[in-house]
């Protein structure tokens, strides 16, 4: 049986947003008061006081840079928050983050098009196992409802 994981922002991209974002601005560290914000970098929500920031990210546009794909109009940017400084990164055993309210799939093929969405009650490997049930999809981005921002991606194998 496969286990799909969900995946943060990779340390090394971490690194470049954290210089200047994907829309070239540079980050704005913020003193997170109130806690709850969704961090990309160790998929869980912030607690407050962490230094946190809010950076533009493409991540489908990171993708294809590592695998050759042409995204085309499919290429979006979006805000994302992470930590400010360096941070370990997601628990080893922290599931599929986030799962506090419905989210959309939105299912990519390996060049980069999208194949479609499905609005999920909570997600789970069932929920992966089918969006990986048709195999010209290559990967899947779990996004929010409220404002379609990305907050995860699963890939295949």
């Amino acid at each position: 049986m496969t286990t799909y994981t969900a995946r943060p922002v990779d340390p090394t991209v971490l690194k470049e947003l954290r210089s200047a974002d994907d829309a070239g601005a540079r980050m704005v560290p913020v003193l997170d008061e109130e806690g709850g914000a969704p961090l990309r970098c160790c998929l869980r929500r912030s607690e407050p006081g962490e230094r946190i920031a809010l950076v533009s990210y493409a991540p489908l546009r990171r993708w294809a840079a590592e695998t050759g794909a042409e995204p085309g109009a499919y290429d979006e940017q979006g805000p994302v928050f992470i930590h400010a400084d360096e941070c370990a990164g997601p628990a080893a055993d922290s599931g599929y983050p986030f799962a506090n309210a419905h989210r959309v799939l939105r299912r990519y093929s390996a060049d980069g098009r999208i194949l479609g969405g499905r609005l999920v009650e909570t997600p789970d490997d069932d929920t992966f196992r089918d969006a990986f049930g048709d195999p010209a999809v290559a990967l899947v981005h779990v996004r929010a409802v409220e404002y379609g921002c990305f907050l995860y991606e699963v890939r295949r194998g």
